[in-house]
C-alpha cells in the first residue's frame, strides 16, 4: 500500500479548509469527488512551475535566513545538513485538543528542507491524559513531543553520545508510542474509497480491535516491516505476535486488492458509458472478488449481455419498476409490439420483466445480506463423489489416493482445512466431482421473504403480477443467487484452507530456523548414497571446511572405508557425525551405529544425529554455493551444508529457498505468491529477532534483516571490506543506498560485538587515528568536522544489545536512575540494580517517570541485563544425538518412546522415533492438556525439532505406517 496519494504529497498547506479535506477525513459524494479532480490538475501544474525557481536559490542563504528568524540558536546549528539529518523520533500521534478520529497527513520531504513544519493535527491517546505529554525529558520511541521538545532536540546535547542528528524521513510521522483509539474514518485513500470502512471490515474479519487495525494500517502505509513493528511498536499493536500481524496484513492486502479492482472496473465502465447510479452503488458495496465478479460479469469484454440487459434494451425497465412502485398503473399489454422480437406477445413481455426483476433482486445488498445470514443458520454441506467420466480413464493410483473422498459429505462449518485441499486437488485432477448442497428450505424461506417483505409491491397488485413476482424471485435464486453462494462458499473454504496451510508452513519453518545451534564442535557431515558413495565433509567449530572425501560403505568395501572414516575422525578430533535423511540414510545410520556399538572409534566417544537434507542438493549447484565454495565438487558441497545445518541452522537454511526445505503440506496446491511472501517474511522475522553481528555475518544472512535487501547487503559487505569493521551502528548511515527508513528498520537487529571491536582497536591503535577511514568523508557535500568524525568512530556498548538507537536516550536516563553504567551491561550487578528499582517503583511507574511505555522499557531492560552474546535460540530444542538404532520390526503396540517432530500438517504431526520411518500423531490425539504452557497459547503449536514422548498405537508393517499417541511435550 502506498503511503499517500500523490497529490497529498505535492502541495501541502499549513491549514486545510474543511471543504478541501481528503475523502478519508470526510464523506463526499461522487459529484464532489469529480469536482475535486477537475480543480486539482491546474493547481498541480502551478505548484510545479512555482517550485522550479526554488532549486536555483543558493543553499548557503537558507541557514542565514533561519538564523535571523531564530537569533537564540547559534548559526552553525541551523545548517541545512543538521536539519536534514535530524530524525524526529518522537513525532506525536496525539495531543491535547486534537480532533478526535482525524488522521494527520504526512508532509512531503521537500518542505522539510525549506521551512519548519507546522504543528500537526494529532490523535487522542489511549490510557494516558494528554497533558502528561507536556513534560517530555528526551526523545522516546513511544512518547509524544510538544513544540518545546522539538526545539530542544535541535541541540546536540540531547544525544547521549554526541552523535550527529539523524536524517529526517517520512517515518517521523509514523504513529509511535501510545495506542490510537480507533480513528472514526480511516478509510482507503480518496482514489480507492468504498461504501465500507476498511478499518471496520478488517476488524470484523480478523477479530482485532479497531484501534489496533487503524494503527496497523498506518504502520504498513509507512513501510514498516513486521519484525520492527512486532518488537519496537508493541504498544501500537496491543502486543500482537508476528504471526497474527502477518494474518492482518494478508487480509488488508485482500481488501486493498478488491478496492483497486472495483475502481478499475468503474473507470472502464465510465469510458464505455455503461455506468449507472445503481451499478456504481453495487460495485462500491463489493467486499470480495466473488461479489465483484457477480456484479461486473455482464459487462466484461466479449459478454453477450445478460437476459436482464437485453430486456432493458427493449424498454421493459420501466415496467419492472412499476410492478414494485405502483402496480395499479402497470399494463403489460401496452408493451406488446408484434413486430419487435421479445415484445411480440404478453408472455415475452412477462419474461423480460421477470429477468429484470431477478437481476434487481440478485444485486440488492439487503437481499444478499438476508440470504447469507439465512445460510449461516442452516445446514450447508459440501459433497464430493467419484467423477463418472474420469473414473474409467484416470490413473488407478490417483483414484486410490482419494478413496476417502469418493462418497464424502460434511457440513461446511465442520470440514477440516486439509479435507478442502484434498477435495480441490481431486477435482483438479478430474478424479472427483464437488458440489455445495443448500437445502430447499433456504429457497422457500428466501422467496417468501422477498415477496412478502423486501420486494412487496407498494400498492395492491393483481394476482397475475404477484405470480410474476414469485416467478422472478425463484428465477433470481436458482439462476443467479444460488451459483453466487456456491462460489462464495467454495472460495471462502479454499482461501481459509490455503491461509492455514501457509501459516502451518510458516510455523514449521520458524521452528526449524530457531533450533538451537551446536556450538564449539567439529562436525562430520555425511550425505548418504549407494552407487556414488557417501560424501563426507569435516567442518571446524567456526564452519571452516577442514576436509572432504567420499567413502563407499554399501559396495562391499565396508571395512576398508570404515578405517578411512576412523582415521579422519581421529585426525580432526571429531566426535559428532551428522547424517542426511535422504537415499541410503537408513543403511548409513546402521553402519555408524554398528561401529559405535563395537567401540571402533575409541578413544573417541562418537555420537550421530539425523538431519533433514531437503534442499541441500538444490543449494549445492546454486550461484551462492559456487561463490562460497568455488573449488569444491557440488556433491561434496551438500555434505558441508548438512553439517552446517546442525552447527547453525539459521545461517545455513537461509541460503535455501524456503519452499525447498520440505516442511508443511499441499505445497503446490496453495497460492505460490502467498506462500513465498509468508515464508520470506518468516525468514526475515527469525533472522532479525536472533540478530546478526554485522562484522562477521555473511551477505546472504544480511539480506534477510528487516529493512535490508540484496543490494543493501552487498553494499554493507563492500563497505566493510573497504573501510574495516563497523565501530558502531551510526556508521550504517554511511553505506550507499541505506537511507533513514532502512536504518530505522534494521538498526535494532544488527549487533556490534564489543569484544571484536576491542580486539580490532588493540590491533589498529586508537580509533581516531588517521589510518582509520571514515566513509562519510568520501561523500560529496557531506563535510564533517574533526569532532564529528571522532563521534562516529567511538564505540557504543548499547550497539551489542536489542535496544533500538531511537531509545538510547531513554536507556541512558534509565541507567542514571538505577545508578548503573554501560560497562555493567550483561553483568549480574546490572540485573540486581534493575530488580531493586522494579520492586520499588514497578515497571509502569518507571516508564511514566521516563515518559515512555512499559513495552519500550522492557526491551531496554532486556538489552541491559542479557549477557554478552545472548542468543534467543539457546532455550530452543537441540538435535538428538544417539549411538544405536531401533528397527520397525522391534516395535510393539504400547511401547513408549521419545522422538523429534519432523513435520506438522493440518491432519497430524510426523515424529521421528529412530526406526527409519516417521510415525504420525493424528490431530485428534494432540489435546491442549498434553501441551506445555508455552504451546497452549498457540493452536496445537507442535513444530519441527520439538521433543515429544509418544506411545505406539498401531503398526502397519506392509505399508510402513506407525500411528502414535502423544503423551507429553518434553
Amino acid at each position: 500500500m502506498s503511503a499517500l496519494p500523490r497529490r497529498a504529497r505535492t502541495a501541502p498547506k499549513p491549514g486545510i479548509p474543511e471543504d478541501e479535506l481528503p475523502s478519508f477525513l470526510k464523506s463526499s459524494s461522487e459529484s464532489e469527488e469529480e469536482t475535486h479532480e477537475e480543480e486539482w490538475e491546474p493547481k498541480k501544474k502551478v505548484a510545479r512551475k512555482a517550485s522550479a525557481p526554488k532549486t536555483k536559490v543558493p543553499r548557503a542563504k537558507k541557514p542565514t535566513v533561519a538564523a535571523q528568524k531564530k537569533p537564540a540558536v547559534p548559526r552553525k546549528r541551523t545548517k541545512k545538513v543538521a536539519v536534514k539529518e535530524e530524525l524526529d523520533t518522537s513525532v506525536p500521534i496525539a495531543a491535547p485538543g486534537g480532533n478526535e478520529g482525524t488522521f494527520h497527513l504526512l508532509q512531503p520531504k521537500e518542505e522539510e528542507d525549506v521551512k519548519p513544519k507546522s504543528a500537526p493535527q494529532m490523535l487522542p491517546v489511549k490510557g494516558r491524559p494528554a497533558h502528561s505529554l507536556e513534560n517530555a525529558e528526551g526523545p522516546s520511541t513511544s512518547a509524544a513531543a510538544t513544540k518545546r521538545k522539538v526545539k530542544s532536540e535541535e541541540s546536540e546535547e540531547d544525544f547521549t553520545f554526541d552523535e550527529p542528528p539523524l536524517k529526517k524521513s517520512k517515518s517521523a510521522t509514523c504513529p509511535q508510542g501510545k495506542p490510537v483509539k480507533c480513528a472514526a474514518s480511516a478509510k482507503l485513500d480518496e482514489d480507492h474509497k468504498m461504501n465500507w470502512d476498511i478499518v471496520q471490515v478488517l476488524s470484523q474479519r480478523t477479530g482485532v480491535e479497531e484501534w489496533v487495525c487503524a494503527n496497523i494500517i498506518r504502520l504498513f502505509n509507512d513501510d514498516n516491516t513486521i519484525p520492527f513493528i512486532a518488537r519496537y511498536r508493541k504498544e501500537l499493536i496491543n502486543n500482537m505476535e508476528a504471526d497474527a500481524l502477518r494474518e492482518v496484513q494478508q487480509t488488508l492486502e485482500e481488501l486493498q486488492t478488491v478496492a483497486k479492482k472495483v475502481h478499475a472496473s468503474i473507470q472502464k465502465l465510465k469510458k464505455e458509458g455503461k455506468l449507472s447510479e445503481s451499478l456504481l452503488t453495487a460495485l462500491l458495496n463489493c467486499r470480495t472478488l466473488e461479489e465483484l465478479d457477480h456484479v461486473y460479469a455482464p459487462y466484461k469484454t466479449g459478454s453477450k449481455g445478460t437476459k436482464a440487459q437485453r430486456a432493458r434494451q427493449l424498454g421493459l425497465d420501466h415496467a419492472a419498476n412499476l410492478l414494485i412502485e405502483n402496480p395499479r398503473e402497470l399494463n403489460l399489454h401496452s408493451y406488446v409490439k408484434s413486430s419487435v422480437e421479445g415484445l411480440s406477445t404478453v408472455e415475452e413481455v412477462k419474461s423480460g420483466v421477470q429477468h429484470i426483476l431477478a437481476d434487481m433482486i440478485a444485486k440488492d445488498k439487503e437481499t444478499l445480506d438476508f440470504i447469507r445470514d439465512l445460510c449461516q443458520r442452516k445446514y450447508i454441506c459440501i459433497q464430493s463423489s467419484l467423477a463418472k467420466v474420469t473414473s474409467k480413464k484416470a490413473n488407478e493410483k490417483d483414484v486410490n489416493k482419494f478413496h476417502l473422498y469418493q462418497n464424502f459429505s460434511c457440513n461446511i462449518k465442520n470440514i477440516q482445512h486439509h479435507q478442502i485441499l484434498a477435495i480441490n486437488r481431486g477435482e483438479n485432477l478430474k478424479v472427483l466431482t464437488v458440489k455445495v448442497n443448500i437445502p430447499d428450505g433456504v429457497k422457500f424461506e428466501f422467496c417468501r421473504w422477498c415477496v412478502n417483505a423486501r420486494w412487496r409491491p407498494k400498492a395492491y397488485a393483481q394476482p397475475e403480477l404477484m405470480e410474476l413476482l414469485r416467478y422472478s424471485t425463484e428465477d433470481s435464486y436458482k439462476r443467479l443467487i444460488y451459483p453466487l453462494l456456491c462460489r462464495e462458499f467454495r472460495s471462502k473454504l479454499t482461501s481459509d484452507a490455503e491461509k492455514e496451510s501457509v501459516m502451518m508452513f510458516g510455523r514449521n519453518l520458524r521452528q526449524l530456523l530457531l533450533m538451537s545451534p551446536v556450538r564449539g564442535r567439529t562436525l562430520m557431515g555425511v550425505d548418504p548414497g549407494y552407487k556414488h558413495g557417501c560424501k563426507l565433509a569435516i567442518i571446524s567449530p567456526t564452519s571452516q571446511i577442514l576436509h572432504t572425501d567420499v567413502v563407499y560403505l554399501h559396495s562391499g568395501k565396508g571395512f576398508r572405508e570404515a578405517e578411512k572414516i576412523r582415521t579422519l575422525l581421529l585426525d580432526y578430533n571429531c566426535g559428532t557425525v551428522v547424517i542426511g535423511n535422504g537415499t541410503a540414510c537408513r543403511e548409513t545410520e546402521a553402519s555408524f551405529a554398528d561401529l559405535i556399538t563395537k567401540k571402533y572409534f575409541a578413544p573417541l566417544d562418537v555420537t550421530y544425529c539425523i538431519t533433514n537434507e531437503a534442499g541441500a542438493s538444490i543449494y549445492s549447484v546454486s550461484p551462492e554455493a559456487t561463490k562460497e565454495m568455488p573449488d569444491l565438487d557440488p556433491n561434496l558441497r551438500s555434505a558441508v551444508s548438512i553439517a552446517r545445518r546442525v552447527q547453525d541452522p539459521l545461517a545455513e537454511l537461509v541460503k535455501i529457498e524456503p519452499k525447498h526445505i520440505g516442511v508443511g503440506m499441499y505445497q503446490h496446491d496453495v497460492s505460490q505468491t502467498l506462500l513465498k511472501a509468508t515464508l520470506d517474511s518468516v525468514v526475515e522475522e527469525c533472522v532479525s529477532f536472533v540478530g546478526v553481528d554485522i562484522n562477521i555475518c555473511s551477505e546472504i544472512l544480511l539480506r534477510h534483516i528487516a529493512g535490508l535487501n540484496a543490494n543493501r547487503a552487498k553494499n554493507i559487505v563492500e563497505w566493510r571490506e573497504k573501510n574495516g569493521v563497523f565501530i558502531n551502528r551510526e556508521q550504517l548511515k554511511d553505506v550507499k543506498g541505506l537511507g533513514p527508513k532502512s536504518f530505522q528498520q534494521c538498526a535494532g537487529f544488527i549487533r556490534i560485538n564489543q569484544e571484536h571491536i576491542r580486539t580490532h582497536c588493540s590491533q589498529q591503535g586508537d580509533l581516531a587515528a588517521e589510518g582509520h577511514k571514515v566513509a562519510a568523508n568520501e561523500k560529496q557535500g557531506k563535510k564533517k568536522t574533526k569532532a564529528a568524525i571522532n563521534i562516529i568512530r567511538r564505540p557504543n556498548p548499547l550497539d551489542q544489545t536489542c535496544i533500538h538507537p531511537e531509545s538510547y536516550n531513554i536507556a541512558m536516563r534509565f541507567l542514571t536512575l538505577i545508578g548503573g553504567s554501560l560497562s555493567d551491561i550483561g553483568k549480574s550487578a546490572m540485573q540486581q540494580n534493575v530488580d531493586v528499582i522494579i520492586k520499588k517503583e514497578g515497571l509502569e511507574g518507571i516508564a511514566k517517570k521516563l515518559n515512555t511505555t512499559g513495552q519500550t522499557l522492557q526491551i531496554i531492560i532486556d538489552g541491559l541485563t542479557q549477557p554478552e552474546g545472548f542468543d534467543i535460540r539457546q532455550d530452543f530444542d537441540k538435535p538428538d544425538f544417539k549411538r544405536s538404532i531401533v528397527c520397525l520390526e522391534d516395535l510393539k503396540v504400547g511401547t513408549v518412546l521419545t522422538g523429534r517432530v519432523v513435520n506438522a500438517t493440518l491432519f497430524g504431526v510426523f515424529v521421528d522415533i529412530g526406526v527409519g520411518r516417521a510415525g504420525l500423531i493424528p490431530i485428534r490425539n494432540i489435546t491442549e492438556d498434553k501441551l506445555s504452557k508455552e504451546k497452549k497459547r498457540r493452536s496445537l503449536g507442535l513444530g519441527p525439532g520439538e521433543k515429544v514422548e509418544v506411545r505406539v498405537r498401531e503398526i502397519d508393517i506392509p505399508r510402513s505406517r506407525i500411528t502414535l499417541d502423544l503423551i507429553r511435550v518434553l
